[in-house]
């Protein structure tokens, strides 16, 4: 696009393919900064201001035809279809990423929008780090550290050759399948801070990042502390002057005497660092390192290669005094490379020793293959060093893999080339005796060797103190628990604060001043988070989602479920009491996040396993019928159909009260919904913010439950399609419950009969249960007890869901001291006993405990012969009869006027006044029968008579508001045609 195509405000656009554009105006609210698209432009391009439709503009106008919008050429012009909108360019492709970013569609008023079209601009810290300088250096400084100076040579004379070899190889694929897993996380997606945890906590949730995160983080720190003491401690053997306490310990050892029959004990004094130096000398350095890293990321840069280059010299020349030993001073148990003692060092030979792992029969310490995991494994750990900086990378997805897998080879590498060597090196006595065998075997000095181990430890502890606090930045940014927003910080920003809680617990473990209490601690966080790692890249290709396809391709379930079994199997041979002890801290941060933790939906890999697994169940389910032993209630609760509630309020209070009461033990789900009526293209945000609201009713009211928001023209056109729609296969609702409605004629609602009719039809016609609760306001609460009957009037077959529900009523609280009866309706000429008998035995074989009651009604024809009798309701009954009187001749007027035959509802019927008179009889006695003997009951049980056909609506409610008259609590219940229990186990 030219320039001057911008400029040229004043012509009018031309027309493409119909479509006309205006010119862009100085006066728009919005501003898009369009720069040169072109890598040869170098001129600047003017900024013009543009109105910014909103969204419901947007919509519209793409929906409607004509498009205003920039004018482009034919050839620049490919999606003129969507519209030209720089925000689904830039601001959806960065929300694909997860960034986050406000919503382009509603500026505040007088507020302009800048965005740049084209390249974004680089927003961080400076420059980002590669794979060597990123990922792989502070891996390798991290890895390598004091024990492979000072203790691997010990390893190999106490384990032999052979079970070293075993030794080395059994940890270090432990950490290669951990690295594995972690790049084929790593490389599913963009990737922000927190290393692990960001990985661990978007697989396995937020509960589990952040407990194993909280633990890696301590794990990291701690590290630190031991790092510190390990180059304090190593720089106080080089130079015991520089100590400011003296200690010393007696070693005695056996000599042979001089004539050859008779040991002579030795007595031998060895200076040892004070407790007191550690202390002050570590947290001085302690110190200092922090220093460095409050200096940032590129000041770390800087320091590190100054760290670890001396330390690969050091390597260098130990390697070389291997191969030209033995020298002149060195000591007799260094031969040089012999193939003999190599034989004779590839058994193993476990022995006691004291504490300071000098052989000692009558020593405290007896060390075995599972010691020696113990003591090795902390010099594997660090494969997370470049993940902890993830947010500082240039691009993870490729470094991370490189980086990890590199420096995970090499350093195991190195060590099987050592056990190689040092096993053909010297002898088993001065494996197990020379502390410090590499310095005396490096060439051409010792001390070469000192400063590599100092620089080594100061090294791996720098990579601690500056991956421990962003992984802490990282959790707290997260915002899942509250406790922790202190420690936040923002994009590009540094984690001091963070930084300084590191250093608090680095210095307090260097008080503490005992690495054999460190250490353990820190292995078992390491493998806690090793785990969790290979156990989410295990979740995560087990399940096998859409979203999942990383770039790193060499990774099975297979794998990362064997990395998890190694780290668990580590865990268990390191120490028992270690492991129960981080794992029951694990579980006290997870116990702690699920209570006081916010919600937080990250799509992790446990979400996905219960979608599968719903999936695989409905499947498995099929659409055929649930065998009655397998019958659960799924009720749809129809929330608003009538009644008046304050708008705020999504549901009447006690409807979901009653929603757990048909389901046991409160278990199964209910589905919420409320029918708005209107058009859906103007409603739509409206019954999105109604379903929230329901959503937090039925959380607030602890209810299993989804809520669902139907917009419809009316209630009627709604809930028929929510009957015919709602739920898959199995698991759609099968029992309608509402509530009555009481009010319509107190209120004068005359549309409620109509649409009551309807909804009790539409669920005749789609097999559905209907449950209708008349006295809601009065249904007890969870914790209001109540006593006396549960009182059924069995009249119709319903597939015993009316017995069902007087079961479910009894597993409530509120009716656990009820007692249930069972009111058989007969005719006067039907056999009561007998009918007793069988009812009775019928319930014997459901296992229900009741009382059986048969009552015998008059029928309309004995009632005709013999005359009326005084009945409670009679007075209802006339009051009916005179309004169905008054609503029918209503009805014989219009139409006679219209020369029509009789309508109502809109729809023809005929009415035979006998056969009303007969319904309203019938619903008269049930009434009475029910005021007669349940008049004290907790609840009433009826079953609910259809709405005749050809009658209108008005008269069924007629015949409805009889049957309840006085009665201040009824369940109104008519199963559908199927069997919802069963008489065999």
């Amino acid at each position: 696009m030219e320039n001057a195509e911008i400029e040229s405000v004043d012509e009018e656009m031309p027309s493409q393919n119909g479509r006309q554009y205006r010119p862009v105006v100085s006066d728009d609210r919005a501003v898009i900064q369009m720069s040169s698209m072109g890598s040869s432009s170098s001129t600047d391009i003017p900024v013009k201001k543009i109105n910014m439709p909103s969204q419901v503009e947007t919509a519209a106008s793409i929906r409607d035809g004509p498009h205003e919008g920039l004018g482009h050429s034919q050839k620049d012009s490919k999606l003129e279809l969507f519209g030209f909108d720089s925000l689904v360019n830039i601001l959806g492709l960065k929300s694909m990423t997860g960034e986050q970013i406000p919503t382009p569609s509603s500026p505040r008023e007088s507020e302009d929008v800048s965005i740049t079209v084209g390249r974004p601009k680089e927003t961080g810290p400076g420059p980002k780090l590669g794979t060597m300088m990123g990922v792989f250096l502070p891996c390798l400084q991290n890895i390598l550290g004091i024990i492979y100076y000072i203790r691997f040579s010990w390893i190999v004379g106490m384990a032999g050759v052979g079970e070293a070899l075993v030794l080395v190889a059994f940890c270090g694929s432990c950490t290669f399948l951990t690295g594995i897993s972690l790049s084929a996380i790593a490389t599913n997606g963009a990737m922000k801070g927190g290393g692990p945890y960001y990985l661990i906590g978007r697989a396995l949730g937020p509960e589990v990042g952040v407990s194993i995160g909280l633990c890696f983080f301590l794990g990291t720190a701690v590290a630190g502390a031991m790092y510190v003491l390990g180059a304090v401690e190593t720089f106080l053997d080089a130079l015991p002057n520089a100590g400011f306490f003296r200690e010393s310990v007696i070693v005695i050892t056996n000599s042979t005497s001089t004539n050859g029959t008779k040991p002579d004990l030795v007595a031998t004094t060895v200076s040892t660092p004070s407790l007191h130096d550690l202390q002050i000398y570590g947290i001085i350095v302690t110190i200092l390192l922090c220093f460095i890293v409050f200096g940032g990321v590129k000041i770390i840069n800087r320091v590190a290669p100054a760290f670890l280059i001396p330390v690969l010299f050091s390597l260098l020349c130990i390697f070389v005094g291997v191969f030209s030993a033995p020298r002149s001073d060195a000591s007799s148990g260094i031969m040089g490379l012999n193939l003999q003692t190599f034989k004779e060092n590839w058994s193993s030979d476990y022995q006691r020793t004291t504490n300071a792992g000098i052989p000692d029969p009558e020593g405290s310490v007896y060390w075995n293959f599972n010691a020696l995991v113990g003591l090795f494994f902390p010099a594997v750990t660090g494969i997370m060093a470049g993940s902890n900086r993830s947010a500082s990378l240039k691009d993870t997805q490729r470094s991370i893999p490189i980086g990890t897998l590199a420096a995970t080879l090499t350093t195991s590498s190195l060590y099987l080339i050592s056990v190689l060597l040092f096993g053909a090196l010297a002898a088993r006595e001065e494996l197990l005796t020379n502390r410090l065998l590499t310095a005396e075997v490096a060439w051409p000095f010792p001390i070469i060797i000192y400063v590599g181990i100092i620089l080594s430890t100061l090294g791996a502890a720098l990579q601690s103190l500056t991956g421990a606090p962003r992984l802490l930045a990282a959790i707290a940014n997260d915002d899942i628990l509250p406790v922790l927003n202190y420690f936040k910080v923002t994009e590009g920003g540094e984690p001091h604060l963070a930084t300084l809680f590191t250093a608090f617990i680095c210095i307090g473990c260097v008080v503490i001043g005992n690495l054999d209490l460190i250490t353990p601690t820190i292995t078992m966080f390491f493998l806690l988070c090793y785990a969790g790692v290979n156990l989410s890249c295990f979740l995560l290709d087990l399940l096998d989602a859409p979203s999942w396809r990383p770039r790193w391709k060499f990774h099975h379930w297979s794998l990362s479920l064997l990395g998890a079994s190694l780290c668990i199997v580590i865990m268990f041979l390191i120490s028992w009491t270690f492991t129960v002890v981080s794992l029951a801290l694990a579980s006290l941060i997870y116990y702690y996040v699920s209570l006081k933790g916010k919600a937080g939906d990250w799509g992790d890999g446990f979400k996905s396993a219960y979608f599968q697994l719903a999936l695989r169940s409905l499947r498995s389910l099929g659409a055929n019928q649930v065998h009655p032993k397998n019958w659960y209630p799924i009720p749809l609760i129809f929330c608003r159909p009538w009644g008046k509630l304050p708008e705020n309020v999504p549901c009447h209070p006690k409807l979901a009260d009653f929603a757990n009461c048909v389901k046991k033990k409160g278990r199964g789900m209910s589905i919420f919904v409320s029918i708005i009526d209107g058009d859906y293209h103007e409603l739509a945000e409206d019954a999105k913010t109604a379903c929230r609201q329901l959503s937090t009713y039925i959380d607030y009211k602890r209810c299993e439950g989804v809520a669902e928001i139907i917009v419809a023209p009316n209630m009627s056109d709604g809930f028929r399609g929510i009957v015919q729609t709602m739920g898959l296969g199995n698991l759609k609702p099968n029992i309608i419950v509402m509530r009555y409605p009481e009010i319509w004629r107190r209120e004068n609602l005359t549309q409620i009969p109509s649409t009551f009719v309807s909804v009790i039809n539409d669920c005749i016609i789609a097999n559905k249960a209907v449950v209708i609760v008349k006295g809601l306001d009065e249904w007890p609460g969870e914790y209001q007890r109540q006593y006396g009957t549960i009182d059924l009037y069995w009249i119709v077959r319903d597939g015993g869901l009316m017995l069902l529900l007087s079961q479910l009523l009894l597993t409530k609280e509120s009716f656990e001291s009820c007692k249930i009866q069972v009111f058989c309706i007969a005719e006067e000429d039907t056999e009561a006993e007998e009918l007793k008998a069988d009812v009775k035995k019928f319930l014997y074989d459901l296992r229900m405990q009741a009382e059986v009651i048969v009552v015998t009604m008059r029928s309309w024809e004995a009632h005709m012969e013999n005359g009326p009798q005084q009945e409670d309701s009679v007075e209802a009954f006339t009051s009916a009869q005179r309004r169905i009187a008054a609503y029918l001749a209503e009805m014989k007027e219009t139409a006679q006027k219209g020369g029509k035959s009789l309508m109502a509802d809109g729809k023809p019927v005929v009415v035979n006044e006998q056969q009303v008179d007969k319904f309203l009889y019938t619903t008269l006695k049930l009434n009475s029968t029910i005021l007669k003997y349940s008049r004290m009951a907790a609840v009433v049980l009826v079953s609910l008579p259809p709405p005749p056909l050809n009658h209108p609506a008005y008269f069924y409610m007629e015949y409805m508001d009889l049957l309840v008259e006085n009665v201040p609590r009824m369940l109104i219940v008519r199963g559908y045609r199927r069997d919802v229990v069963t008489l065999f186990t």
